[in-house]
């Protein structure tokens, strides 16, 4: 955990991202940068699409995390976040989301190459929240691997609303944060 060079009779150890090498890469690419569920209607889930993509050639390991800047909103008005079927996903948490009662919006991971994506998504219905930053949550981690070339993953963003739920155009903002590991 300590930054900096150790030496020793038969070992030099370099520690810190100032030693790594600048022709190696760590770089997070995503797809699509706006993502658009146009009109939503009750009882009708609406899914989207992007592709994350992580470069890395230079740590030995790296884990991306997800944070919400605030439920999706219109105005003072907001769509909660899934909890899924049975009212216990969270943004560590997943569980089956398939019920068109279940309302809220959440996400999942498929590996499309590499299998870095959280195992909570093994199952093909499996979502998370986003952890929220302005319920002050601290963002999980729901991709990790290792020093490989190239991984890449679909996320599905999922929202699904009640009758409730008072009509208009909902948005927020998703920060990504992918950082080496060591």
């Amino acid at each position: 955990f300590a930054v900096g060079l150790y030496t020793g009779t038969n070992y030099k150890v370099r520690a810190g991202f100032q030693y790594l090498r600048p022709t190696d890469t760590f770089r997070l690419t995503i797809s699509d940068l706006t993502i658009n569920f146009g009109d939503l209607n009750p009882g009708e889930p609406i899914s989207r699409t992007n592709t994350i993509t992580i470069s890395n050639q230079s740590a030995p390991g790296y884990q991306i995390t997800a944070l919400e800047n605030h439920p999706m909103r219109s105005g003072t008005t907001d769509i909660p976040d899934t909890t899924c079927d049975d009212g216990v996903c969270t943004e560590i948490t997943s569980s089956t989301w398939e019920s068109l009662l279940a309302y809220g919006f959440g996400f999942r991971c498929d590996n499309l190459t590499g299998i870095d994506c959280d195992s909570g998504f093994s199952q093909a219905t499996a979502y998370k929240q986003f952890a929220n930053q302005e319920s002050g949550e601290v963002p999980a981690v729901f991709m990790s691997g290792g020093s490989e070339a190239s991984s890449s993953a679909q996320i599905t963003y999922k929202v699904n609303i009640s009758q409730a739920q008072t009509p208009g155009t909902y948005q927020n903002s998703i920060t990504y944060i992918a950082s080496p590991t060591f």
